[in-house]
């Protein structure tokens, strides 16, 4: 059974490949696999990112209108 990836560890998993090619630490070799692997966790958290946002505005919308 797949774990289901939160924001908080996709963060921490880009934060960690992008010490590795920062540092120079990952071969060339592996170069390719982590760039599209950042790229996956890149659009996991602004799809995050983006559902939170909608969920927090329909919330205020409703604190603000509550007779719809």
């Amino acid at each position: 059974m797949e774990e289901k990836l939160t924001y908080e560890a996709a963060l921490a998993e880009l934060t960690a490949i992008s010490k590795e090619i920062e540092s120079e630490t990952i071969s060339v070799d592996e170069l390719a696999s982590k760039v599209k692997r950042a790229s996956e966790l890149i659009e996991f958290c602004q799809a995050k990112l983006k559902n939170a946002e909608e969920e927090v505005n329909k919330i205020i919308s409703r604190m603000e209108n509550p007779e719809n």
